[in-house]
């Protein structure tokens, strides 16, 4: 007989991660693109900040280290995004950058 029935599962932050992003993927819909991409990227690095912690739970997929990294990535391309969409001046000082 195994043990593998009595052990409980830890959800951890989960539920509040994939509630953000709900909220999220509704404004982008509802509301303005650039408000929704901003919080779903935040939702994201709020995941990876978490993760970090050690609050894991579902959110612990790889290795720590990896976690951490693909979330604030992945968080702060869809925040640096959302603030380029229609923001002539700031995406003119980003591709400047990228053009030297």
């Amino acid at each position: 007989m195994s043990d593998r029935g009595t052990e409980r599962e830890s959800w951890g932050p989960y539920p509040l991660i994939l509630a953000g992003a709900a909220v999220g993927v509704v404004a982008i819909f509802l509301m303005d693109p650039r408000w929704g991409g901003f919080a779903l990227g935040a939702v994201v690095m709020v995941a990876a900040a978490l993760r970090f912690a050690g609050y894991g739970g579902q959110l612990s997929v790889r290795s720590k280290a990896t976690d951490v990294t693909t979330l604030a990535a992945f968080g702060f391309v869809l925040v640096l995004t959302s603030l380029l969409l229609d923001n002539n001046e700031l995406k003119a000082f980003i591709l400047s950058l990228f053009a030297r």
